[in-house]
């Protein structure tokens, strides 16, 4: 894991002058998850727990560590995170309309959604990681766009509100955050009592 490598790099000279500012780049990704983003995700929550973990070991040392979560970035992203899917696509299967789904809403919410909108640019993520490194007593998080601040806001509704025995597969949940793709989930979820088909 390079983050965890490089930290353990530049610790000892933070020890010895008694500061320092750690500052991960993590991603909205790492406190919610979409469908079909399982690894993305995964790698944004492994670096999360190590932060939050990292900061409570680190703070009698007079080191802080940060964390910035960009939303939705207007970058390739989405090209690159539609291309990863290429193979998944052209393959007929038991998730073709799900990978279908999943791929045509990542595509429009960072072209022509709602969310577009709200998303920002790289200048933004900079601007927000210049912010963390100047401030005397910075924050754990970042959140960057306003992207990122309604979905984070709209996951700590849905947690406080989702039925303990919902399952997380069944359209109209809180977890549904498009219909097209709460659809395909629809069709994936096991009739009651059955096996989970992954």
């Amino acid at each position: 894991f390079g983050v965890h490598r490089l930290i353990q790099l530049v610790l000892p000279g933070m020890r010895r002058q008694g500061w320092g500012k750690i500052v991960n780049l993590s991603s909205m990704g790492g406190r919610l998850t979409f469908p079909g983003g399982g690894a993305y995700h995964a790698s944004k929550y492994a670096l999360e727990a190590l932060s939050d973990a990292l900061r409570f070991e680190v703070k009698g040392f007079g080191i802080d560590v940060v964390l910035i979560e960009p939303g939705l970035i207007r970058t390739g992203f989405s090209q690159a995170a539609v291309g990863s899917m290429t193979t998944a696509l052209a393959k007929p299967g038991p998730y073709s309309a799900f990978n279908e789904a999943v791929a045509r809403n990542t595509k429009e919410a960072y072209e022509k959604g709602m969310f577009s909108k709200l998303g920002g640019g790289p200048d933004d993520v900079a601007r927000t990681i210049e912010r963390a490194v100047s401030a005397r007593r910075p924050k754990a998080r970042y959140p960057v766009t306003a992207s990122a601040r309604a979905l984070l806001m709209q996951r700590a509704s849905w947690v406080s509100t989702m039925p303990v025995s919902t399952s997380p597969l069944s359209a109209g949940t809180p977890m549904c955050w498009n219909s097209t793709v709460c659809s395909a989930i629809r069709d994936l979820a096991p009739a009651p009592n059955s096996r989970m088909p992954f």
